[in-house]
């Protein structure tokens, strides 16, 4: 006697191959985004941040490399904690990077933004 199988997403009876686990398209693509939706809102969250910040950073470094205050930085919204990537210099200074921009704390609470070449 043939075991029956069930829709892992609706329980519908299922039909067909022995490794099937869902009715249709619809009630798969429902199970896995259910299954995903923590992850994927962690991710898409960090994603939208880290996009904030490339914008903070490109909107105050027009020129490729400018001089900006924590305060400004903070005042539009930017995230000192999500970044990247890190580059240490062979003197020691760390640039941290959002993608190809990049700044570095200064003195006095400024920070030297620059941009990598594409």
């Amino acid at each position: 006697m043939m075991e029956k199988r069930n829709c892992l997403e609706c329980g519908a009876p299922l039909k067909g191959r022995a490794d099937q686990k869902f009715c249709s398209d619809y009630c798969r693509n429902s199970y896995n985004n259910r299954v995903d939706k923590d992850t994927k809102n962690l991710i898409r969250n960090i994603n939208n941040r880290l996009k904030k910040n490339y914008k903070v950073l490109s909107d105050l470094n027009t020129k490729g490399k400018t001089k900006v205050s924590r305060t400004k930085l903070y005042d539009k919204g930017f995230d000192f904690k999500l970044f990247t990537s890190l580059y240490q210099t062979k003197t020691g200074n760390i640039y941290y990077y959002v993608y190809n921009q990049g700044y570095l704390e200064l003195e006095n609470e400024l920070y030297l933004l620059v941009k990598l070449d594409d």
